[in-house]
């Protein structure tokens, strides 16, 4: 049987072309503004900007899309755990660009029968329960918000050099996981240094907590400051082994549909 072309929240299935360029590695030569150049021009405005306000790529990206297009989207997880500092940089944000972001709460109800089933603090005691708990306020929202925000792409802050979990990110990929959507990493291939000269050189607003050791910011109670020397991303969910560091929305969704 005939595997019918990923489909786009506009109903539309996305061009043969485009997907045998996606599948070629076609843009990986492009740079990060090329790059967010033509996905403006392809998608927008059913292209969003996903930033968690807690990593210095994202807000690289936004300051980088709000020169080629002021009116692009962004949009935002709101866990209900995450710290006062990450909630400031987005009033900051919204003060510094004047942009609209979309902020995606998790469904109370599952965040209730989850902390009543398992506790405040489930998610120290072992890998599956912090799944449960990153699924329920991170990857569910999430997929109700790609399925009914109108997203043919999206822009993500991946670099491969955050981790074994990203080593093989593209800087074009199909994201089956929702629904065969577009999803651009334009930073795939810069170095940490880069992010922040970026930073520095555009006065790129960031999350305060990048100065007392956070390089990456989740939630409060899964993240922590790193030593000198430890990999930059020792402070998320610093108990678990750097294979598992993933909350599940840079992970393809697995036979049994949990998608951690």
């Amino acid at each position: 049987m005939a595997i019918a072309p990923p489909q786009r929240a506009s109903g539309n299935p996305l061009p043969e072309s485009l997907l045998a360029s996606i599948r070629a590695g076609s843009f990986e030569s492009w740079d990060a503004q090329r790059l967010l150049a033509w996905s403006i021009e392809k998608f927008h405005p059913r292209l969003v900007l996903s930033a968690s306000f807690g990593a210095p790529e994202g807000m690289v990206l936004l300051d980088l899309m709000q020169r080629i297009e002021p009116g692009v989207r962004v949009f935002t997880l709101d866990t209900g755990r995450l710290p006062q500092a990450t909630h400031d940089l987005i009033d900051r944000v919204r003060d510094r660009y004047g942009v609209t972001v979309e902020v995606v709460f998790p469904d109370p109800n599952d965040v209730v029968a989850m902390v009543r089933s398992g506790g405040q603090n489930l998610f120290y005691e072992s890998v599956e329960k912090r799944q449960l708990c990153c699924r329920i306020r991170k990857v569910e929202p999430m997929r109700r918000y790609f399925a009914t925000a109108g997203i043919d792409a999206w822009v993500a802050g991946l670099r491969r050099g955050q981790g074994v979990t990203r080593s093989e990110a593209a800087k074009i990929e199909i994201d089956e996981t929702h629904g065969g959507i577009v999803k651009v990493n334009p930073l795939v291939d810069w170095s940490h240094e880069q992010v922040w000269d970026y930073v520095r050189d555009h006065n790129v607003p960031v999350n305060r907590l990048h100065k007392q050791g956070y390089p990456s910011v989740g939630c409060d109670p899964c993240s922590r400051a790193i030593q000198p020397g430890e990999d930059i991303r020792a402070g998320r969910w610093w108990w678990e082994n750097p294979e598992t560091k993933e909350c599940g929305i840079h992970v393809e969704e697995e036979s049994n549909g949990s998608g951690i």
